[in-house]
């Protein structure tokens, strides 16, 4: 087993001029990521106690609204972010052991992922669109549902749409230390960005596995 690089005693190129050396960047960094992290899990946890409270409340209408959702297209949208998830931490290691090729390419499969997500739910979306299920009042579908309805794709679409959020911002932050690691910024002594993109993207994945049961499954 490998044992964490000792950088204490220089200071590489790209470390900010404030920190005395890399490590000190590094654990302050992932503090500041970790207490992001929580502000993300209290925005999420809002929405969560949101559907839990419908729910209990308008049981029916949960149900006739998931119906109306394609839970093969949240499995493979499942599937495709839990292989992003690993990909992505597989890059970090091996910028941890100065593989940048492999490193670079696996950035770039985490990328193709995501953006396999979004073209997923977009598809989703022009669905409901074109049956007339939106939001709130905008709730226009022709078919069998509940009067209340409207409520389920309320938080249904306020859920995966801060979602989809995050996964475009996700994106454009991976792209970024990608373009850093084909540069040659990051090495076995100097990492942390991509360390803290890589978490950020952890949340994403592990938001998701949250919203799939609860929103496609739970019929």
């Amino acid at each position: 087993m490998s044992s964490k690089v000792d950088t204490s005693k220089f200071i590489p190129r790209f470390v900010s001029h404030h920190f005395s050396n890399a490590d000190q960047e590094f654990d302050s960094c992932k503090l500041g990521m970790w207490l992001f992290l929580l502000t993300e899990f209290m925005l999420f946890g809002g929405i969560f106690v949101a559907y839990v409270v419908f729910r209990t409340w308008y049981p029916e209408t949960f149900e006739s609204g998931a119906e109306k959702l394609d839970w093969k297209m949240g499995a493979v949208n499942t599937v495709i972010l839990i292989t992003s998830s690993v990909t992505m931490a597989v890059a970090i290691r091996d910028v941890q052991l100065n593989k940048k090729g492999r490193a670079l390419a696996l950035m770039l499969i985490t990328v193709l992922c995501g953006m396999g997500f979004l073209v997923v739910k977009y598809f989703e979306y022009h669905h409901k669109f074109e049956l007339g299920i939106f939001p709130g009042g905008f709730f226009s579908f022709m078919g069998d549902h509940m009067s209340n309805e409207h409520l389920y794709f309320s938080i249904y679409f306020m859920a995966t749409a801060t979602h989809v959020l995050h996964v475009i911002l996700g994106l454009i932050a991976i792209l970024w230390v990608s373009w850093r690691t084909a540069k040659g910024e990051f090495y076995e002594a100097y990492y942390t960005p991509v360390e803290m993109v890589g978490l950020y993207w952890h949340l994403v994945d592990l938001i998701w596995i949250f919203l799939f049961p609860l929103l496609y499954l739970t019929k």
